[in-house]
This record gives C-alpha cells, structure tokens and sequence, in this order.
C-alpha cells in the first residue's frame, strides 16, 4: 500500500556516517527499489508500471538519458530510473485544499525533499499579485494571464522560455516554434549548465555537437576512458554496458577525483551471478585533482607523439587540420607542471599509456566533472586531440562519448531549443511556417538571470525542470526571479520555483510519461532522442492524475492559439489533436527526420526507433568550417588554490536526480539520513584541524574578492583526492557567482570552487 508524504521536513545536517561502499547495485539496489515505488504507488501500480519503463511498446523512462539495448531485459530499469517513474506515477496529490493550507510563505520555508514528497499537481494554479495563496484557475484564464502580460512587453525579448530535459521532442518543437513566431530566440535550457561545453567544443572540432558512439561501439573497444562521471549514481544502466564491455575483453580507465562504487564493482541486479558476485570493472583507477584533466591528457598527447608507430598518420593527412601547431603544443607538456596539477604519480601515468598504446579502439566518455571548469572547452577539445591522434574518431569501436543527463536533454537542442540557433535551421522554420524567425542571438541560463536581475526581462516561462535550484548564486537567482511580472512552470510535481515567485505566478500541471495521452484524433505517443542520437516512441499507459491536467503539447498549442491569435499561419489545433501532423513538419525541417513517423513506429524500419545520422562516425566527415577535424592548440590550464584553501566540487547524492531529491540517503558514499555534509580528505582534515563530525560553514573564494557562504555542513572524512572537497548541490549552488562560468560555453564553473571551511556558529 502507498504511504502518505511526510507532514514535517526531517532534519537533513545530522546524518549518520558509515564506510563508503565497494560495490553498487545487488541485492540492496533491489530492495531499495521496490520499497521507495511501493511507497509511491502500491504494490499493484508498481508491477504494472515498472515492466513498461524503457519497454518498445512502453514509456521512456524520465530520469536518465542512457540508451536501450536492442535486446531489453523485463526490468530494464535501474534503481534511479525506478525512483523517477514512482514519483511520477505516485498515488500522493497535491490538490487546491493543499493550496488552501500553505501559503507561499510557508512552502519557501520547505525543502525540496518535502515539496517534492507532496505528490502530483492536480489543477492549475494561480498566485495573484498580493496573495499569500495559489488558487485554483481555470486553463483559459491561465492562458489569458499569460496572454496579458506577454502583451504588454515592449519587445518579445523581453520573455524567456526555459526548457528542461524531460520535454519530449514534439513539444520541444512545439515549444521553440512558438516563441520565435512570437519573436524571440530567448530559449534557455538546462544544456546550458551541463553540457554545454560539451557542445561547443565538438562543434569546433568535429563538426557536430554530440557524441559520435553507439552502444555496439561500447561492446566492441578495447579501452574506455570514464572521466568526469559517476555512472553507478547517475547513470546506473551504463554500467550494465560497461560489464558487456569488460566481458568481451575492453579494459576500463577512471579518472575521477573521487572513488566511486560502481566503478569499482558492479552487482549487475538483472542476473543470478551479478546479485552474487559482481564484475570489476575498473583496471586503473586516476584518482585526479579537480580541474587537472587538460593537463592529463594534453601530456598522454605528447607521449604518444613521442612514441614510434603510435600516431595514425594516414588518417591525419586524409581528415585532420591543424595538426601541427597541436602537436609544436603539446611537446611542451611539462611532466612536473602536470603532475602538480593533476595530483598523480608519474606511474600512474605511465600504466595509463601503456593501456593507451595497447588498444586500436578507444572511447572516452565524460560527463559534468569535465564540462564545469573554467577551461572546461578546451579541456574537451584536448580529448579530442587525444582520440584523433591514433585515428578513434569514425571507426566501430572508438569515438568520444559525452554521457548527457536528463532524458531528451539532447533531443530538445535538435527540436532548436537553443539560443543561438543556425541560420539553416531558421531558413527551414521560415520556408515551412511562412513567418521569418527572429536571427538575433537570445539568452542562455546565466543571461537570462541577469536580464531578469536587470529588469530586461519580464516573463519568465518554464517548461519543466526547477530553474530557481538547478542555477548558480541562489540569492541573486531568486532576488532575479521575484523582480518578473510573471512566472509559469509547467510541472507534475512542487519544487522550490513554484515559491520564488514574480509578481503573478502560475503553475501549469502537465501529463507526465507515464500517463495515457488521449487527444482529438485518438491516443497519442511523443519521441525522445538519447544520449546516442537514437529517437524511439513513448507510450504512457497509465490514467492521468487528474482530468485537469494537459499534455505539453496541448498547453503550447492552447497558449499559441490565444497569444497569437489569428494572425498565426501555423495549424495549432491540428498540433494538438494529432501529434503525427508535428512529426511530419519536423520531418521537413529537421535533417535526419525523413518519413519520421513511418521510422519511429516500424512500420519503415527497426521497432525499437531510429539512429539519426551522425557524419563523423558514419563517413568520417567533419562539417567543420575547414571541411575537416580540427586539432586545437590551447594553454594548459588548472585551478590555482591557496594555502590553506580547498577546491570544491557539487554533486548528486545517490538519492537525487538533477534538482529532485528522492531521499536523504547517499548509500554508496555511506551517508545516511542527511544532505549538509562536506567530504573531506583525512589529510586536509588533519592540516585544518577539522575533526570528522565537526561542522563548517563553506566560503567560497574568487578572483574578484568576493565571498559566498553555505553555513551548517557535517565534515566527512572520505577519500577524496587530496585538496578536494565535496558537497551536494543545490544547497552550494550558492556558493558559484553568476559571473564564474567557462570560457566559450558560459557554463557555471559548480566543479572547481576555492573555498576555505570555517568553524559553525552551530559547532
């Protein structure tokens, strides 16, 4: 049976600390697993719901962006994947009573473990200006409101449009097609701060901004390089590959400043001898100093070139440019200036290239440990000089795997949620819809805040996701959003946006994956593209969660119709009664989406979806502005730290995803019940005088003189690299200023933060 949300907000800075874990998943990940969707749903709605998650005929699940195998296990879930699915499709209600009883006042006193406790949004709500309460509203007066103040703007640049990565690709499209009819390119997203520099740097050198591997390309390696990323928390179904990988004769590289569980064992649940025994799956663990991954593989560049035989040269001559002012670069590698900046041995380096200089295939993936630096893109375009030195870009088996986030995180950057979009892409929406797009460039995440800080902005419209927690500088980012005339956010659940409000506030309830979407013309799929550029159906079978609630297609096509009014060429209300009439316009915007609606349901091609084209990996064309891949030459750059000081880098716990917290617990890390914690090497602890159980207050330090603090967090001894630290976000976003962002990307530094630890009030 379901169980009731918890009425009061536990205590999260007193949690209980054990040894970090050696292994994920087993036996342990099965019971947690079942016992938090019971919980949620009841023991009925959780075997009914799980069997679907990732299914062919079922429900991509919302979490994760990792791809499905073509040959899917029954549970082909992971304990996360299972914890986004049970919050979505829990039993609990956030219904206008409850509305009734908190006011906004109350609820921005709450966590967003508690909000996100109370269950699904059941009616759209309204915070009118003044009020201390949302209300329920009908959905034509919502549209009004908002219909209103977009009226009233002196320019359509003065709306945002957020976009997080849950938006299925027709809504995305949908969503994008809307606001540049409107008249502005303002389409934040949360690509923005995650892999944003991921983007930027692949498009430079390789011609396309998204990794150039497919699972098969996993199976079939004889390396692969993990670096920046912690799939057993964050992407736990990678392992799973991982474990294939290392059982055809792969060798595994980690290179991460922390150690993490299930990148030492993995208990793969889905098999008898996994829950028994498990797999090794690191063979050299590089346990690296935050920021020192540039350095690392711009010398592992040098040594390569200083090995006989070791470069591809035929395949630099035929595909390569640039190639020789890398290379004049990459001979300066200083052995003591790396080994500074990245914390290793010399020996540990030196296993390392002989791994390297082993293998004819090798993949590196990367994920936001890599991405959130000051340097952070040409620390990319350096792993790029890496894989294009010996030929591992376009050939099975190799190639560069950036691993996104949230579920169709990627798919909606190619539905054009982007600020700065191409000319191409604008010159086929306007052939198409026959109005001319706006060409001036719009506002990312980190503009956006400061238009709205500013006053340049007025509007601020959210498509999913919890803008307010997932930003940088949370005092500035709220001061920001309170200075709005209106705020909107499309959501299933409470999250702390819905308290930090404009002067008028919605929030718009929205189907979620899980739920049966019945529209004009019968029921109806969405698509998703993963983190491998393969775009598959989703099918949501369950009854909504309440008969007030609008897919996201519905509520842009019904914002449209009344924003736009008839002046709009585009057929909205076809739109929304059949989303196969979007898919055929994406279709012919959008290369690589020909007879889309035939691809994605087999009836022209494989069952499971599609694999959109991809030059780099399917020719070995690089559509670059050279017509080839691009080596780079850039300075070797790494965090500076001062006596005394030590780096921070925000993470997830085990029970979180992105901004949702699932619950107080990191059991891989051996913390319990708690979120304020700080983990600190037993040798910095000891240099600071910090017992463990002692408790700080976090200050970060930057170039400008400016400070920032996190008070109250439990000092964990925990072994970390050494002048490291850790702690969970979104409690340190506080921490980063809006203006420390990476070079190029503009993407929050939230992975290299200078902080000193200063002794609680509270101690």
């Amino acid at each position: 049976m379901a169980s009731k949300p918890p009425k009061s907000d536990p205590v999260q800075d007193a949690p209980h600390v054990a040894e970090p874990k050696r292994a994920a998943a087993g036996l342990p990940a099965i019971a947690h697993t079942l016992r938090v969707a019971q919980r949620q749903m009841g023991v009925r709605r959780t075997a009914l719901t799980l069997l679907r998650v990732n299914q062919k005929d079922g429900f991509d699940c919302p979490g994760c962006a990792w791809p499905e195998p073509d040959h899917r296990h029954p549970a082909e879930f992971c304990e996360n994947g299972a914890k986004a699915v049970s919050e979505e499709a829990t039993l609990r209600r956030v219904t206008p009573d409850f509305f009734a009883a908190h006011p906004v006042s109350d609820l921005a006193t709450r966590s967003g473990y508690w909000l996100g406790q109370q269950g699904r949004i059941t009616h759209p709500m309204y915070l009118a200006e003044g009020a201390g309460h949302y209300e329920p509203v009908t959905w034509e007066r919502a549209f009004d409101i908002v219909a209103e103040e977009l009226a009233a703007l002196g320019s359509p640049d003065e709306a945002l449009f957020y976009t997080s990565g849950r938006t299925s690709n027709e809504a995305a499209f949908l969503y994008q097609l809307f606001a540049r009819e409107l008249g502005t390119n303002n389409l934040p997203d949360c690509s923005n701060m995650c892999h944003e520099s991921s983007g930027s740097a692949l498009s430079e050198t390789i011609g396309i901004g998204k990794g150039s591997v497919l699972l098969d390309d996993l199976y079939q390696a004889d390396l692969i390089i993990v670096a920046g990323q912690n799939p057993g928390t964050n992407h736990p179904r990678m392992l799973s590959a991982l474990e294939k990988a290392k059982a055809n004769g792969a060798k595994i590289i980690t290179v991460n400043p922390l150690p993490e569980a299930g990148m030492e064992r993995f208990k793969n649940p889905q098999t008898p001898r996994g829950v028994l025994k498990g797999a090794a799956l690191t063979d050299l663990f590089l346990q690296i100093r935050l920021g020192g991954d540039q350095a690392l593989f711009r010398l592992l560049n040098k040594l390569i070139l200083q090995t006989e035989g070791a470069v591809d040269e035929e395949f630099i001559r035929a595909h390569t440019h640039g190639y020789e002012e890398f290379a004049a670069a990459a001979r300066t590698a200083d052995w003591d200036e790396t080994l500074t900046a990245t914390g290793l041995t010399r020996e540990k380096i030196d296993e390392a290239l002989r791994m390297i200089l082993a293998s004819q295939r090798t993949i590196v993936c990367w994920a936001m440990g890599l991405t959130q630096h000051k340097h952070a893109v040409p620390t990319i375009r350096e792993v790029v000089n890496f894989l294009l030195l010996r030929g591992n870009i376009g050939r099975p088996g190799a190639g560069v795997c950036p691993v996104r986030g949230h579920s169709n995180v990627q798919g909606d950057r190619t539905m054009g949620i982007f600020e700065r979009p191409a000319p191409a892409f604008l010159d086929a929406l306007e052939q198409e819809f026959g109005f001319a797009p706006p060409r001036k460039h719009g506002y990312d995440v980190v503009r956006a805040i400061r238009a709205l800080r500013d006053g340049e902005a007025k509007v601020f419209f959210a498509m999913g996701g919890n803008f307010v927690s997932a930003s940088p500088d949370t005092e500035v980012t709220e001061a920001a959003m309170r200075r709005a005339r209106l705020t909107v956010h499309v959501s299933t659940k409470l999250n702390r946006s819905h308290t930090i409000t404009g002067a008028r506030a919605l929030i718009l309830p929205t189907l979620g994956r899980t739920e049966r979407d019945l529209q004009g013309s019968g029921l109806q799929f969405v698509t998703v593209e993963d983190s491998m550029g393969m775009v598959h159906a989703s099918r949501g079978r369950l009854e909504p969660a309440s008969t007030h609630l609008l897919s996201e297609p519905a509520i842009v096509c019904r914002l449209a119709r009344r924003v736009l009014g008839e002046g709009s060429r585009t057929p909205w209300e076809e739109f929304e009664k059949d989303y196969a009439t979007i898919r055929d316009r994406i279709a012919r915007v959008i290369p690589g989406f020909d007879d889309f609606n035939a691809r994605v349901t087999g009836s022209a091609g494989r069952p499971g979806g599609f694999t959109l084209p991809h030059a780099p990996r399917d020719e070995r064309r690089f559509p670059t502005a050279t017509g080839k891949a691009n080596f780079t030459a850039a300075p070797v750059e790494y965090p500076q730290l001062p006596e005394g000081r030590l780096l921070l880098q925000t993470l997830r716990s085990h029970d979180q995803y992105n901004t949702t917290i699932y619950g107080l617990d990191d059991r891989y890390r051996g913390i319990k019940n708690g979120r304020r914690v700080v983990l600190v090497h037993p040798d910095n602890a000891h240099q600071l005088n910090l017992a463990d159980g002692s408790y700080v207050d976090l200050v970060s330090e930057w170039q400008d003189g400016t400070e920032r603090r996190a008070p109250g967090f439990r000092v964990v001894h925990y072994p970390t690299a050494r002048d490291c630290a850790a702690a969970y976000y979104p409690e340190t976003n506080v921490l980063v200023p809006l203006d420390a962002t990476a070079d190029t990307s503009n993407t929050p530094t939230s992975k290299s933060v200078v902080v000193r630890l200063e002794q609680s009030a509270t101690d």
